[in-house]
């Protein structure tokens, strides 16, 4: 027989966390990519691998968040322990490549579209290896069209936020392409859902696998500590909130970053009126009166 699924079991209340956590995850990760592309290149890929840690268990915490609210009527739902966090390894390392590329090659052309195309099915894999870590007695099935469409989304909404976050523009510009990223990332979860077909075998409770409760706490470690995180990082570098690059038309040296180097005094000459150019032997001798 086929169940009934039900996406929100609780309101709005899991939509709107998930999309926040959604937020949260990009709004961190954009914002290091972005500090990036400006610092010296022995510094950058601690900067994207924080950026891509921060998106990876941001779009991970909100698929489970909003799997909260995911119920099937007449049976329990179980997740496997393995596979649900193997999902958060399959995110945070395919949302790396995709970052690592336009923070190396830059937000634009084929770098842009590689990176985003990566990085956009780093979120539906994430996304796909959960909803494979379900464990109930029946048979999930998918409708392949809408499967695409969720699919292409995640890739819209990785390239769109990659790009914004190239353009360099600033603190509000990084939130702005967060709070789409964000809003796109959770359409394409619940896309991805309406893409669900469950066909229930019986009503058995799976002997194996843990209750959405006992996953609750693993998802809030995450986002708390990247909460902290972000607040430790901007305290100590306020080029994370102002967002402009330092202007000097000095230039810098090799490997040094425009915000830690020091403008360099600018010398004049000195004239001093007891040194002057003194004449030489030979004119002074022809000023002496000759002998007569």
């Amino acid at each position: 027989m086929q169940g009934t699924v039900e996406g929100f079991n609780y309101g709005l209340v899991t939509p709107l966390v998930a999309y926040l956590m959604a937020c949260l995850g990009g709004a961190l990760g954009l914002r290091c990519t972005t500090r990036s592309m400006r610092v010296a290149r022995s510094w950058r890929p601690g900067w994207l691998a924080l950026g891509s840690a921060a998106i990876g268990s941001g779009i991970w915490t909100m698929h489970f968040i909003a799997m909260m609210g995911f119920t099937i009527e007449h049976t329990p739902v179980r997740y496997d322990w393995l596979m649900t966090f193997a999902s958060l390894a399959v995110a945070i390392v395919m949302v790396g490549v995709g970052i690592f590329i336009v923070g190396y090659r830059g937000a634009r052309g084929t770098a842009l579209f590689t990176g985003g195309t990566i990085t956009g099915l780093g979120i539906a894999s994430m996304h796909y290896l959960g909803m494979a870590g379900m464990r109930l007695d029946g048979q999930l099935t998918y409708n392949t069209f809408t499967v695409a469409v969720s699919v292409v989304i995640a890739m819209a909404a990785a390239t769109a936020a990659l790009w914004a976050a190239g353009q360099v523009r600033g603190f509000l510009w990084s939130v702005g392409a967060s709070l789409v990223m964000g809003l796109a990332v959770t359409g394409m979860h619940y896309t991805g859902m309406a893409a669900l077909e469950v066909h229930l075998h019986g009503t058995t409770d799976p002997s194996t696998g843990g209750s959405p409760a006992e996953l609750l706490a693993p998802m809030l470690i995450g986002p708390l500590a990247f909460l902290l995180l972000a607040g430790v990082v901007i305290m100590f570098d306020p080029l994370m909130v102002v967002g402009k690059p330092a202007t000097s038309t000095v230039e810098r040296k090799p490997g040094v970053p425009a915000h830690t180097e020091a403008p360099r005094a600018v010398r004049h000459p000195v004239h001093h009126p007891a040194h002057h150019t003194r004449r030489p032997l030979a004119h002074r001798r022809s000023r002496t009166p000759q002998n007569r």
